[in-house]
């Protein structure tokens, strides 16, 4: 069966990328925004290779780490967009890209899974995927609930089973890493007095950030994650009595 979505599909997954993309040009997705670009960039750094693809629903440049030689966004047909996709229809090859990121395209996907598995398709053995989804345990999850924006429409997928559909692909979760620890408040004034939160959040990694990050590498062709099985306590050995026999005893008994 084909799962990939059909034309009518397609016209209500273009209307819901684009009420997104406005929700993030907005001040609460500028805040989400800026407080991801800094916990992106610092992971990124430490990824190497020729090419990252970034996928999101949002305009703008992609990310340009250090390390990546090229750089390239692709989805659907909004500003900074290169590469215009759906979003099963990747143009890449297998094992195109070094890096692939999932900035919030999961949140905004008709097919999560899907999108997931298409996307680790074009990470190379060895390379990274990383995904950036709004954390639902968290003030921000409680606002999805609230909001009659754009924003009522993200999924919240929580991080454990993201990572539980990285494993099934072949993925080693290397890293899980939580961000924008502010509420989400419109008021700028009210963002600078809550500021603090932000530091003492990033410090401690309370898994009650708005957003999460995970940082996953693809294992090497034929091999796959193993959950690590619960072992149950076993009972103390014992020692057991060993008779003695002394040289004496031993020449008594032995045969003629």
């Amino acid at each position: 069966m084909n799962d990939r979505p059909s034309t009518q599909g397609n016209d209500h997954w273009l209307s819901m990328i684009n009420q997104a993309s406005d929700w993030f040009e907005g001040p609460l997705g500028q805040q989400l925004l800026a407080q991801e670009k800094l916990v992106l960039t610092e992971e990124l750094a430490r990824c190497f290779g020729s090419y990252l693809v970034h996928n999101g629903p949002f305009s703008g440049d992609p990310v340009q780490p250090q390390n990546i030689k090229r750089s390239v966004r692709l989805g659907a047909p909004l500003p900074g967009v290169e590469i215009h996709c759906e979003e099963q229809a990747w143009p890449l090859g297998e094992h195109a890209a070094d890096v692939v990121v999932l900035q919030h395209a999961l949140d905004f996907s008709l097919s999560p899974h899907g999108l997931l598995r298409e996307a680790a398709r074009g990470v190379r053995p060895g390379g990274h995927l990383l995904i950036v989804g709004i954390n639902p345990w968290s003030a921000w999850g409680v606002r999805h609930l609230l909001s009659r924006e754009a924003f009522r429409q993200a999924r919240c997928i929580r991080p454990s089973r993201v990572g539980d559909w990285l494993n099934l692909l072949g993925f080693a979760l290397e890293k899980r890493r939580f961000g924008c620890y502010c509420p989400p408040l419109s008021s700028g004034d009210w963002q600078a007095r809550l500021s603090r939160l932000e530091s003492v959040g990033q410090q401690l990694q309370a898994p009650t950030g708005g957003f999460y990050l995970l940082v996953a590498r693809k294992l090497m062709i034929g091999l796959r994650p193993l959950r690590q099985e619960r072992r149950e306590r076993m009972g103390k050995l014992l020692p057991m009595p060993v008779a003695k026999i002394s040289r004496r005893d031993a020449e008594q008994h032995r045969l003629p």
